[in-house]
């Protein structure tokens, strides 16, 4: 009888996590869910995500790594441009993440079911993976917010992440989320080498002051070290989470011939990281 009643409260409890629905947040730009050519940026880095919502696909002589899989309704944007690139979806081997919001992992649980790649996270937002978003300490208030997903790998500053021939360090970058990353690595084409930095950038989501932030006690504290380690980092090319973050559209049009320098800005990137530290400031004083 006792064993027959611990199967029916197995059984229960697992029809509670399994009728957890998914709702995602639907008030959000429609150039998130809009698609965008795929196109090579530098050496084996491609961008195949949508028009803002940023996917990156790494290619390697062991299979791909995938970065970032924007919403849900990216799944089928995100299939068609690796296709359209030539290369094969199901070659898709590690799969990595810059932050926990559904924006940018909404797909990631199906691609992970339909692939078996293995992911990778920071693990700092290990548990909001596994929660779909609803221990998350700001989107938290929106419940589930993308199908839950258990990281098969837990990354710490500077793990170097290899696939093949790609060799990736990953880099705390907590704040926006409690374990924003950013990765960095090197790649080639016929005429030179590039260090490339896929960037989380440290915007600030919150309404509250940092001191109200009650389940993320450590945020300003966060955001303080990472706009300094950001501003460290060496790099030639550098891109983002979101397209409108890099100015990709003021730098590449569909049917653009193949032009890595225009990624090559680091002004640029310093000029960002200065705004978002004025913002960082003015929550700071409040």
């Amino acid at each position: 009888m006792m064993k027959k009643l611990v199967v029916i409260i197995a059984a229960f409890a697992l029809t509670n996590i399994n009728a957890q629905k998914v709702n995602e947040p639907k008030d959000h730009p429609k150039e998130w869910s809009q698609s965008y050519e795929p196109f090579r940026i530098a050496g084996n880095l491609y961008y195949v995500g949508t028009y803002d919502l940023a996917s990156y696909l790494i290619v390697t002589n062991k299979g791909n790594i995938l970065i970032n899989t924007g919403l849900a309704d990216s799944l089928p944007i995100i299939k068609n441009n690796i296709k359209k690139l030539g290369f094969k979806y199901q070659d898709t081997k590690i799969l990595l993440l810059t932050q926990a919001h559904y924006d940018h992992l909404g797909a990631m649980a199906d691609i992970k079911k339909e692939t078996g790649a293995k992911l990778y996270v920071d693990e700092a937002d290990a548990d909001v993976l596994k929660s779909g978003g609803k221990s998350d300490y700001e989107l938290g208030k929106y419940g589930v917010t993308f199908k839950p997903v258990k990281p098969d790998y837990i990354l710490k500053d500077k793990n170097v992440v290899t696939l093949g021939d790609a060799k990736l360090t990953m880099f705390h970058h907590p704040g926006h989320t409690k374990g924003s990353c950013s990765f960095l690595f090197e790649t080639k084409d016929s005429k030179r080498s590039y260090k490339v930095l896929i960037a989380n950038m440290p915007t600030i989501i919150i309404d509250k002051k940092f001191s109200e932030v009650t389940a993320y006690p450590s945020i300003e504290k966060d955001y303080e070290y990472t706009l300094n380690a950001m501003k460290n980092l060496d790099f030639d090319i550098w891109v983002a989470s979101h397209a409108s973050q890099f100015d990709l559209h003021k730098k590449h049009k569909p049917k653009d011939k193949y032009n890595p320098a225009v990624f090559m800005n680091k002004k640029e990137y310093q000029d960002e990281l200065d705004s978002l530290e004025k913002d960082f400031l003015k929550k700071k004083s409040e």
